[in-house]
This record gives C-alpha cells, structure tokens and sequence, in this order.
C-alpha cells in the first residue's frame, strides 16, 4: 500500500468531486469502468494509488474538461513517484510513513511537545538519546539508524521551501536531561539558532502555567497550500501515532493549538527562557 501524500489526497478529492458532480454513485462509476466500488472508494480516500490510464477513464465517464484531465494524469504520475522515504521504509510503520509523506509536502507546520524537543529540532546527539530511552532496545547499528532517518526528514522538510514552522515544547523538555550534559547543551544552542531562522518560532510554556491541555501529548498539525488540501492532525498514543483528518477533530485540534499558543512565552520572552537555562546548567 502507498503512502498517503498530499498529492495522492489531492487526486482522491479530485476524482470524488468529479464522481458527484456527474451523479454517479460509487457502485454506478464502478460498473462503467469494470471495477468494484471498493477499489473506487480506495481510490477516493488515497489508500490505493490509481493508474494514469485509470484516472483518465474515470475522468472522462464524469465529462470532465479536458484540462482537467490532464491535470489529474499529470497528478497521477508525479504521486505514483517514490519518496525520500523509501529506503527507511524498513525502519517505520505504515502511520509513520504516511505523516512523513504529509509532511514533507505541508506548507504550514505547527509542533506541540510535552516532554521533548520537537523532532524537526532535535540534534543528532539529542536523537541518540531519545532513541536510547525508547520502548525498544536498539543496538548501536539501529540507534544510528534511527538517527539518520530524523536528519534526513529534517533535510527534506527545511532544504529547499522550508514550511512556516511553529514549535511549542514545555518547560519540563528543557530541564528533561536526554544524553549526557554536552548533549543537552548542544541542543539548547540548537534550539535558539534554529528560532532565528525567519520561518521558525519556538515557543515555551512554563512550569508556572501549571496543567494545560496540551500536557496529555504531543499534537501536529499539517497545512498545505492548495486549498483543495485539508488539514492533517496527529497525536500521539501509547499505541503509537493517529492521524486525524475528520472535521470534529480538526477542530479540536486547531483549538487546542491555540491554546497553547497563549499559555506560551512569546517568542521573545522564550528565548530569554532558553538563555537562562543554557546558563544555568
């Protein structure tokens, strides 16, 4: 099965749109084209990749302009191509790999951490002892593993037209030693280089905000620029990670982001945050 990327989503919301606005059904559309309602549903939700030519038929049975056709070809090719991804592909569950594919497309990122820096921040260092301290016990080879797959989804988030990315982490994640004291040092410096960049925000909620609701996890929310794109939460689980992309959870979502927009340091006053703390280690 192929990873849900924005562009497999985007065809998937194109060939839906195109389905009602000719009145077919599922079922209906299935039956002109030979096949079932399930594999047609799949092609709607990105669960399945659809081929050129299938996306052509489909298209042109719902009197689709034929621009229009040749923008969802096109879309179709470009979404069947392999991601960076595909080499760790080994290392991840199938939830990872489709929010790692999101990812990389979005256009708008925003990062909550309770109990540790941001992964997009964190450092390599930083990395070896998230990995160290996981649920698994990993050998060296497999921590360096881990370690390479972060950096090369930080390089492909930031390369080229690097995201909006707006970091919130909690207090607790600073003072939290991961690694030894050059590890955590290394990260705090990292920390306040990364917030200078002028697509980065890093903000701080202090222990003196006391409970907030963001202190049960860690909450993502993707945006991407084409509007026919919705948004993209995921939240972390004692069973790993969930993706949410149902109205009623965006919203809560959205909702708790805020939050915790105001209950943080401005920006400003965050960095000072993060200077006090490098200072007294």
């Amino acid at each position: 099965m192929a990873p849900k990327t924005a562009r497999a989503r985007r065809l998937g919301i194109a060939l839906r749109h195109h389905r009602e606005a000719a009145g077919l059904t599922l079922e209906a559309a299935a039956d002109e084209i030979n096949s079932t309602r399930s594999t047609l549903s799949r092609y709607e939700n990105a669960q399945t990749l659809v081929s050129p030519a299938t996306v052509r038929a489909l298209l042109t049975l719902y009197g689709a302009r034929s621009e229009e056709v040749a923008a969802a070809v096109a879309l179709a090719k470009d979404a069947r191509k392999p991601g960076w991804w595909v080499s760790y592909s080994y290392l991840l569950d199938r939830r990872t790999i489709d929010f790692i594919a999101l990812e990389a497309e979005a256009t708008g990122i925003a990062n909550f951490e309770p109990s540790v820096v941001p992964g997009l921040l964190q450092t390599a260092d930083y990395i070896r002892g998230v990995m160290r301290g996981g649920p698994h016990t990993l050998s060296d080879n497999e921590v360096e593993e881990r370690v390479h797959l972060r950096l090369d989804r930080q390089h492909q988030v930031f390369e080229q037209e690097p995201p909006i990315f707006d970091a919130i982490l909690d207090e607790a994640a600073l003072l939290r030693p991961v690694g030894d004291e050059a590890a955590m040092q290394g990260q705090l410096n990292h920390l306040l280089k990364m917030s200078e960049l002028p697509n980065i925000t890093v903000q701080v909620i202090p222990l003196a905000a006391g409970y907030h609701r963001g202190t049960r996890g860690s909450l993502h929310i993707l945006e991407f620029a084409d509007p026919e794109d919705p948004m993209i939460a995921s939240v972390e689980t004692v069973a790993g990670q969930m993706i949410l992309d149902r109205p009623g959870d965006l919203r809560t979502c959205t909702k708790i982001m805020e939050h915790l927009r105001t209950v943080a340091l401005s920006p400003t006053a965050s960095r000072d945050a993060l200077l006090k703390i490098l200072k007294g280690r």
